[in-house]
């Protein structure tokens, strides 16, 4: 059998290193996935930046968005995660999380099953030394073992979808869970004002969610113009906030508070990663909004507040962590159904499966110069 590619760091701020692993056995209740596409995450940014929190396995594979098409299966991997049947040929994305089903926050609490106690993650938590290495999107296959790893969620992708779009389901589905987390809360509502503070690609996503899901008006805050701030107006921003413009909060506020009315905005969405933003969000809420933090994958460091603010200006807060598995299919949907609708693929600068690639494709997300940056290992599988 032919040898496959992965793609490993050894530690924060190291090279890629691309490895040869045998083509595996694929046990009875497992598959073996080809990649055609996997974004760089932010998350996956922190991580090579040192940011993590948790230890981690290095060396391991990182890259969690991705989108791919199963090529070999075992005979009881025979549907995905909503009973929907599989078969070899069938486009699928696995979200990172494998929650343990066993915990206490896997049975008492489904909803938030995100919580769990033991979690595995795809691009993450499993080392390259696990057999068979390929943990990870950043490579040439995934390797999915229902038995082995009983928390994997796999998904269908439509037949005729894009392997690019289903590499945009696990990032989209975050914005959305955030929405719905507000809406549940009485903090979200058809026609409601909606600012999302960062413009990368889950401060996009975000927007087009927000119209998607029944805002009347969104803005975006962010930088830089070009490709960002640009895009952001494309996915339906219809103002934008440039803070390499405006270098102040209070401007930056002010300025908020004059496109959306005055008074401030229903509801509020972080989604830049940045410790800051919230003492600048919550100024820029009227008075009983919503204030949702969705940004902060990794503890970037406190900050100094005011939390009589959030009492006397009446708010809620809330925070929203990833998604849980029943949420993953409303990603899917949203992006088949809206596929010639938002320019979903300008959102993605595609960069080789190479050594030099991946490094490339790094650079510039940290530098910001795409909205992101993906890998893809095999072009013919996404043209």
């Amino acid at each position: 059998m032919q040898q496959i590619r992965v793609c490993t760091h050894a530690g924060p701020g190291s090279e890629p290193v691309i490895r040869t692993v045998p083509w595996p056995k694929v046990g009875r209740k497992a598959a073996l996935i080809k990649v055609g596409a996997c974004g760089v995450c932010g998350t996956d940014l922190h991580i090579l930046k040192g940011h993590w929190p948790k230890p981690l396995p290095w060396p391991f594979t990182l890259g969690h968005e991705l989108g791919g098409v199963i090529v070999e299966c075992g005979d009881e991997f025979t549907e995905d995660f909503m009973s929907k049947p599989l078969t070899v040929g069938s486009k699928v994305m696995i979200p990172p999380l494998m929650p343990c089903g066993r915990c206490y926050y896997c049975i008492h609490y489904p909803q938030t099953a995100n919580k769990c106690l033991t979690p595995v993650y795809y691009g993450r938590y499993l080392g390259f030394d696990k057999a068979p290495h390929m943990w990870g999107g950043w490579a040439e296959y995934v390797y999915v073992d229902l038995e082995m790893l009983p928390g994997t969620k796999i998904y269908k992708l439509p037949d005729d979808m894009s392997l690019r779009l289903g590499a945009l389901s696990e990032p989209l589905t975050s914005c959305i869970r955030a929405f719905n987390r507000a809406t549940r809360a009485g903090g979200f509502s058809w026609g409601d004002t909606v600012v999302i503070q960062g413009s990368g690609p889950i401060g996009i996503l975000a927007v087009a969610a927000a119209k998607e899901m029944g805002a009347g008006r969104v803005s975006c805050v962010g930088a830089p113009e070009e490709p960002r701030l640009k895009l952001a107006r494309e996915f339906g921003a219809e103002a934008t906030v440039n803070i390499e413009e405006l270098k102040s909060p209070q401007d930056r506020i002010d300025r908020v508070r004059k496109i959306v009315g005055g008074f401030g905005a229903d509801l509020v969405m972080d989604c830049s990663g940045h410790p800051t933003a919230g003492p600048e969000g919550i100024e820029m809420l009227r008075d009983g909004g919503t204030y949702v933090e969705m940004g902060q994958f990794t503890d970037a460091g406190s900050i100094d507040t005011s939390w009589h603010r959030i009492c006397t200006k009446d708010l809620n807060v809330l925070g929203s962590w990833g998604f849980t598995g029943n949420d993953l299919p409303l990603g899917v949907d949203m992006l088949y159904r809206t596929r010639d609708k938002y320019p979903w693929l300008k959102m993605q600068t595609i960069y080789p499966f190479t050594e030099e690639g991946v490094a490339q494709a790094v650079k510039d997300a940290m530098a910001m110069k795409t909205v992101k940056s993906t890998i893809v290992p095999w072009p013919e599988l996404v043209e």
